[in-house]
């Protein structure tokens, strides 16, 4: 095995491709759209399958080891195990996402535990207005508290019926549609309150901080 071909060499590779997406604003297309009468962001490809995106690495994570924790800036610090997860109230919500790389799907239906009601239960504290998330293979990503405490907002655990599928981000991925899906990180385990903003995996190699596909904000 080359070294190119190591799960290490993969990921550099792909790393690398996309911070040069971001030095040259690849996929940019200078227009502004509006949710309210714009479905499609601009810029974006409708599919119909769903691609799966990755830094080359696909933690296994078993339900009986998987959990989740919010720390950081709270009066009530949450720990939950798969089965006090399972426990909670399940949702459900219908909706679009879009991908940085361009691509976009429509009608997605999810199942899951609310993001609000989770945070309620974690109560964070006035000086809490962002949040950084960390996922099982390393991954992190930042959003501030307003973005992640929306109700459509989702930690999804199934995906059109059936649980998610371990490339895409089984048992417990975040679902934050009205963002790039690179805000929605795959195999989460920790959100953590803070004061202030902490660019993560992405935001540090050239994207943008927030990620509003309307208006295009695919690179910092």
């Amino acid at each position: 095995m080359t070294e190119k071909t190591t799960p290490e060499g993969i990921r550099e590779k792909l790393v690398r491709t996309k911070e040069r997406w971001a030095e040259e604003g690849r996929l940019l297309t200078g227009a502004a759209g509006d949710p309210a009468r714009d479905r499609l962001p601009p810029g974006q490809r409708l599919v119909t399958d769903w691609p799966v995106l990755d830094l080359g690495i696909q933690p296994d994570v078993e339900e009986e080891v998987a959990r989740l924790d919010i720390d950081g800036l709270v009066e009530n610090p949450v720990s939950l195990s798969w089965a006090e997860l399972m426990a909670l109230p399940q949702e459900e919500r219908r909706n679009d996402i879009h991908c940085v790389t361009q691509w976009s799907r429509y009608d997605n239906d999810w199942r899951g535990i609310s993001v609000t009601d989770l945070l309620a239960r974690a109560r964070p504290r006035p000086e809490g207005r962002f949040v950084t998330m960390e996922s099982h293979d390393g991954y992190t990503t930042n959003l501030p508290l307003a973005d992640l405490d929306r109700p459509e907002n989702l930690l999804a655990t199934h995906w059109s019926g059936t649980k998610l599928t371990r490339q895409h981000g089984g048992p417990l991925r975040l679902v934050v549609p009205h963002l790039y899906f690179w805000k929605s990180p795959k195999w989460i385990r920790r959100i953590t309150v803070i004061a202030e903003d902490r660019p993560g995996f992405w935001e540090v190699r050239g994207y943008h901080d927030r990620g509003d596909p309307w208006l295009e904000e695919r690179y910092s």
